[in-house]
């Protein structure tokens, strides 16, 4: 899922101050291991 994406999916307006902060969330959460991003920009559950 990409961030605009989300930013869909929870009805935020699609604004650059939206996805950007929705993208630096995600990228928090890669380096955290909740989440894995196989390629830049597109955030995925990470394989187990």
């Amino acid at each position: 899922m990409r961030a605009r994406d989300l930013c869909e999916a929870l009805d935020l307006p699609i604004l650059p101050k939206h996805t950007e902060g929705i993208r630096s969330k995600l990228k928090r959460l890669v380096v955290r291991g909740v989440l894995a991003e196989p390629e830049p920009g597109l955030f995925t559950q990470p394989r187990t």
